[in-house]
């Protein structure tokens, strides 16, 4: 394919920036900043909510807009929210009932908090952005999976082959995207997105150019433009190196 003008970078976290150790690799590091140096964007595009990534900004010392909960969240270079997407509070309330009826481990993300297997007294008190099904038995998962979508309510993707991640429908990592792109008055075109798994997907196909890491979800690669290394290879960089610095 020919080689986009990329000003900007969409990184997932989990699987693609991050290794088995959730740490980011020197390698990474480096071709993050030598990226920023030539005036290219770095921006994650994360399922994670602001209060476990907001680290990860710092260390990188990352100039630009930050897009979490696979957009349900986008934050500005100044640290100020620019955009909430919140799920409405009766559907939290209906899949959490769905995790107790199917007896799965569950988490949510709330404006505040970050929920796992458990839930405040009162879960009208709190501001939802996304819920999730972690469930190991393929059977239940392709159930809850077929409940979800049969509401027609919701944005479903997943971070893991055994998990299901919920957003408010039409809520992505795209979309947030777009919205961060319109901000820095550049397009899509010139955007190059890394990801592993099924909430990578919309912004896969949507950039200029889309990247599978070698560990990703077989239809994140069917989906993708070029296939790079494993996040525990240094993935990133290679894509980096390859795409925007040679």
């Amino acid at each position: 394919m020919n080689r986009p003008d990329i000003k900007l970078i969409a990184l997932d976290m989990d699987g693609t920036l991050l290794n088995e150790h959730h740490e980011v690799s020197e390698e990474n590091r480096e071709a993050i900043r030598k990226a920023e140096e030539k005036g290219v964007k770095v921006v994650l595009s994360t399922g994670r909510s602001l209060k476990t990534a907001r680290d990860y900004v710092l260390s990188l010392e990352l100039s630009s807009y930050l897009v979490t909960v696979n957009g349900g969240e986008i934050w500005g270079p100044d640290g100020k929210l620019v955009e909430k997407n919140p799920v409405a509070t009766e559907h939290i309330q209906w899949m959490y009932d769905l995790s107790k009826e199917h007896k799965a481990k569950f988490w949510a993300i709330s404006s505040q908090n970050n929920w796992n297997n458990s839930m405040p007294d009162d879960i009208l008190s709190e501001e939802w952005l996304k819920f999730g099904f972690h469930i190991e038995e393929d059977e239940i998962r392709e159930s809850v999976l077929q409940e979800l979508k049969d509401k027609g309510l919701f944005e479903i993707s997943n971070s893991s082959l055994k998990n299901i991640e919920v957003n408010a429908i039409g809520i992505n990592k795209a979309k947030g995207l777009e919205k961060v792109c319109a901000r820095l008055g550049i397009s899509m075109g010139n955007v190059m997105s890394v990801g592993d798994s099924l909430n990578d997907i919309a912004m896969i196909t949507e950039a200029g150019l889309g990247i599978a890491m070698g560990n990703a979800q077989q239809a994140v690669k069917e989906a993708a433009d070029d296939v790079t290394g494993t996040n525990t290879e240094s993935g990133v960089a290679q894509a980096i190196n390859k795409w925007v610095l040679s």
